[in-house]
């Protein structure tokens, strides 16, 4: 599994102890975040990692700055992206099984280190359980291409 990581100057820290996390779970990082704590706009980012998962280069996305809102925003602004910020476990697992997210986004504000893993955890090992939810992200995917129809 390939995962593509972006974060912004407030995500730096924190960004480090999930790579190493992720890295021990033999999973390939493609880091793609800011070069620093200095200063830089999220939505950046969060089109680099949209972008690697949309080309096939990664197969799951996870994001980080402040809140996670803003850089999950900008993120779901790009074709076939269905990205979650969660600040809690139980929200990531759910978020995969009945939306199939394929970026996770937190706050380094919002959650520290250890609750981060735990949320990582469980939207990975989720898997997406399809039926009547497959009904409803072919709807959202509708919406994002101007298609939909009541």
């Amino acid at each position: 599994m390939k995962i593509a990581i972006g974060y912004d100057h407030v995500g730096y820290i924190l960004k480090k102890d999930i790579i190493e996390y992720l890295e021990n779970k033999n999973i390939t990082v493609i880091d793609l975040g800011a070069p620093s704590t200095e200063r830089t706009d999220y939505p950046i980012y969060a089109n680099r990692v949209a972008k690697a998962i949309n080309s096939k280069e990664a197969d799951l996305g996870i994001l980080i700055c402040g809140t996670g809102i803003g850089i999950s925003i900008a993120a779901n602004k790009c074709q076939g992206i269905r990205a979650v910020v969660c600040s809690d476990p139980y929200s990531a697992k759910l978020s995969r099984e009945h939306n199939n997210t394929n970026i996770l986004a937190f706050g380094s504000r919002v959650v520290g280190s250890e609750l981060a893993k735990m949320i990582v955890d469980q939207w990975l090992m989720a898997k997406f359980e399809g039926g009547r939810h497959q009904t409803r992200i072919d709807q959202i995917d509708a919406i994002q291409k101007g298609e939909f129809h009541e």
